[in-house]
């Protein structure tokens, strides 16, 4: 019988990527100002775009963990029926709120598309391209929340069979 490798769920390795990229380019470019004397002006436009798009990937994985905050004590001492609505009702709120962020970033896009045709200063890369990675990116959050919510409520279930 083969042992089957664990997974590593892709959003695993967008985070990693990002961080890793991020890592090079902010070493090159300290390499580079050291030996050179030079400094690179599109690091400072990468990375911090890559920061937001990792925040966005990270906040997802996060969810899935459940690694969220949350009022744990106050939650412990509701009735099994409330923990449900709880969760549920946690679970709609997080999704809104990341519902109301794309909907205003898509915005942001279409107006950047149309009417301003904006570049970045150091690139020249459409503004539009950056802004792009959040509401992408943003399914690995909702994904998160359903999961996390999924995994709270089945636990819920099995503490109430015993």
């Amino acid at each position: 019988m083969s042992q089957s490798k664990p997974s590593f769920p892709v959003h695993y390795w967008i985070a990693a990527l990002l961080l890793f990229s991020m890592a090079t380019i902010a070493f090159i470019n300290v390499v580079s100002r050291y030996i050179f004397h030079f400094s690179f002006a599109a690091t400072e436009e990468i990375t911090i775009n890559m920061f937001v798009w990792l925040t966005v990937v990270g906040s997802g994985i996060a969810f899935e963990r459940g690694a969220h905050l949350g009022m744990v004590t106050l939650f412990n001492f509701f009735p099994k029926r409330m923990k449900k609505a709880v969760i549920v009702l946690t679970a709609v709120l997080m999704a809104a709120l990341f519902a109301v962020v794309n909907v205003f970033m898509i915005r942001t896009i279409y107006d950047d598309l149309v009417l301003f045709h904006a570049t970045s200063g150091a690139l020249g890369i459409p503004i539009w391209v950056y802004y792009a990675g959040v509401p992408v990116l943003s399914m690995f959050v909702f994904r998160g929340i359903y999961r996390d919510a999924a995994a709270k409520l089945t636990t819920l279930d099995k503490e109430g069979n015993r």
